[in-house]
């Protein structure tokens, strides 16, 4: 427990709008101002989508390129983490800012249900996003929705696939897919533990009420905790969250509460072997 907890905001997302939480940073300058006060807070990592002038999802280099810009700028040392999720965009466009070398990039490894959909995710395009990040020395993360998707990480690990331990990220809460449920919680650990030691990091990450509820199993059980308007745009059943930072010292709170310091993000980035 005297391991640093990495705390990563995911800012913005695909799917929150203004009209759900003012707080939302749609535009990047907004989102650069989001992720500083975040930063302020303890985030050390900065999970990052974009979105066009109307609010919905995209993929725009150029935009990623001004949001790396900004928080390169304004929160030195700041781990810089790009989504290659599928609601920005389709096939290899999801992977088209890889280019321009973020330190870390999300990565699914499979499909799942997400609550009107299929998050598809064919081998193919894992197998090129994953050879992208390999080609631009980017860190995956690699978003696990479900148990399959930790033992796909292994295997490409164990195939070259993968550079260095894998870092997993469990995400519970998601509609008809893989409830918040501690008891498979527990048995992500133990596989994470079991396939890549027991010094292997690993992350999670709640949905809505969930989030709460995920980021105290994480820091509790010596894991690293996401957070942010993404997943998640309430303080409480009633009240908003004014801001990412304020979700951030949430769990700034529960790691007082558990012992365990902040990292700051030169020691997330040791952590993680980050250069």
């Amino acid at each position: 427990m005297s391991t640093p907890c990495i705390i990563c905001v995911a800012i913005t997302g695909s799917l929150p709008r203004k009209a759900d939480n003012p707080a939302v940073p749609i535009t990047v300058s907004e989102q650069i101002e989001s992720t500083h006060a975040a930063f302020e807070a303890g985030a050390s990592i900065v999970h990052a989508h974009v979105r066009n002038d109307d609010e919905t999802p995209s993929s725009d280099p150029e935009k990623f390129a001004a949001l790396k810009e900004g928080v390169e700028k304004h929160c030195p040392g700041m781990i810089v983490q790009f989504s290659t999720g599928g609601r920005s965009g389709a096939g290899q466009t999801r992977g088209g800012m890889l280019p321009l070398g973020p330190d870390m990039a999300s990565l699914s490894v499979g499909s799942n249900n997400f609550p009107t959909r299929v998050y598809e995710n064919p081998p193919e395009l894992v197998d090129w996003l994953a050879a992208e990040m390999l080609s631009y020395s980017i860190k995956p993360e690699i978003e696990a929705f479900d148990l399959s998707h930790i033992l796909k990480a292994a295997d490409m690990h164990r195939r070259g696939q993968i550079k260095d331990t894998p870092y997993v990220q469990f995400v519970m809460g998601v509609k008809n897919a893989m409830p918040a449920d501690r008891q498979v919680f527990d048995f992500y650990v133990q596989t994470v533990k079991r396939l890549f030691g027991e010094k292997a990091q690993w992350c999670a990450a709640g949905i809505g009420a969930n989030q709460l509820v995920l980021n105290e199993w994480s820091v509790s059980s010596g894991g690293h905790a996401r957070t942010g308007l993404e997943d998640n745009i309430r303080l409480s059943k009633t009240q908003l969250a004014p801001s990412n930072a304020a979700l951030v010292q949430r769990v700034a709170d529960i790691c007082a509460q558990h012992h365990r310091p902040v990292a700051t993000a030169s020691q997330a980035r040791r952590i993680l072997g980050i250069a």
